[in-house]
């Protein structure tokens, strides 16, 4: 008989290192990749990306895209930001995959007016339809993230350690 390697957990704990790099990266993210589940199936989309005043994740979506309803109807999502660098191996660059509680924030809600302008103000070329009126604002609360810091570099990440 062969004795068999015990599995040891490949999540490292997390340290102020790691939470200022997923911090970070949410920051720094002018995208990120979306994943919803559409009618029972995964979908992942790109979506534009900045943060709220608060460092909230946001977006700006239409209504007549395919990941939209299931954040209307709150549904979990997962954000992924982080992107390969120019040169080498792309699964060695920091990746930070965030499940998210979305808040979709009406058009008619006191908050959208405000919203509305700080997203247009870090994303400029969203003024020119905005104003569309099958165009929403959604919020991603984080509820947990894995950061992936490179090679042999995983943590978890609460909303606490990403500064919410």
């Amino acid at each position: 008989m062969s004795e068999q390697t015990p599995k040891t957990d490949p999540i490292r704990p997390t340290d102020d290192e790691a939470r200022a790099l997923g911090r970070g990266l949410i920051d720094e993210a002018p995208f990120a990749a979306l994943a919803t589940v559409t009618d029972g199936a995964p979908m992942v989309t790109r979506i534009a990306l900045t943060c709220d005043p608060a460092g909230v994740p946001l977006t700006l979506v239409s209504q007549l895209a395919a990941h939209t309803a299931p954040l209307m109807a709150g549904r979990p999502a997962s954000l992924m930001v982080g992107e390969p660098g120019g040169k080498g191996d792309p699964l060695t660059h920091p990746r930070l995959t965030i499940q998210c509680r979305p808040e979709v924030i009406a058009r008619d809600s006191d908050a959208f007016e405000a919203l509305s302008a700080h997203y247009v103000a870090e994303r400029p070329k969203s003024k020119l339809y905005i104003g569309f009126a099958d165009f929403l604002l959604v919020r991603f609360h984080p509820e947990e993230a894995l950061l992936n810091g490179g090679f042999g570099k995983a943590f978890r990440l609460t909303p606490a350690d990403m500064g919410l």
